[in-house]
């Protein structure tokens, strides 16, 4: 199968170290040749193969070697390096129905950090997800903990050894089942309501509550 014959002049103002890669865009089209550096940014790359392509760039995702090539981590551009002979796959993502508003991007699915997340935070979450390959869950779980919260837990676990050894395993999980239904019961505002009526001034319950009283009440109007 004969193969176009792509060659960008200037990607990164530099023309040596340059190296010949195959580029195989998803569907009916002809693999084609690529001259780019062997030291590219990813971004690049991308706008040089929508630009060649008429593809839109938005929707192109670049696959070497069974990695999606992502454009940046951590706001930091990422590079990719080529050897000659290389084979990059192309996949063109589908535009949504016109007037239909549909996002299926998967980095829309996956837990992402606020972009006023502080710098550490950011380098702490690309090594978890990227290097420990943490899923998503836990991603979550971890980033939603602030700093009071973590220093809890790691004093829950650092006396539960002790515990332990003083026979009191079961008091201290007990223990810490009651603190975290007390820590966790809130306050309720002035004029605020509680559920249950024992808690509340003159025995008052909320509207639509279902007691013998309703009920009785009910019966007798023959509404039940």
């Amino acid at each position: 199968m004969e193969m176009e014959e792509i060659v960008e002049e200037e990607t990164s103002g530099k023309h040596e170290n340059m190296v010949e890669i195959t580029v195989k865009t998803i569907g009916p089209a002809r693999p084609s040749r690529l001259h780019v550096p062997s030291s590219i940014k990813v971004l690049d790359l991308r706008k040089l193969i929508a630009r060649k392509n008429h593809l839109p760039v938005e929707n192109l995702k670049l696959i070497l070697q069974g990695m999606v090539l992502h454009d940046h981590e951590d706001e930091d551009d990422i590079y990719v390096r080529f050897n000659d002979g290389d084979y990059l796959i192309v996949a063109v993502k589908p535009k949504a129905p016109v007037g239909l508003d549909i996002d299926d991007d998967d980095e829309d699915l996956k837990f992402q950090l606020p972009q006023s997340t502080s710098q550490w935070k950011k380098k702490l979450y690309s090594f978890l997800r990227n290097r420990m390959k943490l899923p998503d869950i836990v991603l979550m779980a971890i980033f939603s903990l602030g700093l009071k919260a973590w220093a809890l837990i790691i004093l829950w676990f650092t006396l539960a050894p002790i515990a332990h050894k003083l026979d009191l395993g079961p008091l201290y999980i007990l223990g810490t089942g009651f603190c975290l239904i007390f820590l966790n019961l809130g306050r309720r505002q002035p004029g605020d309501v509680s559920a249950y009526s024992i808690f509340n001034e003159d025995f008052r319950e909320l509207p639509g509550t279902l007691n013998a009283d309703a009920i009785d009440r009910d019966i007798r109007t023959g509404q039940f």
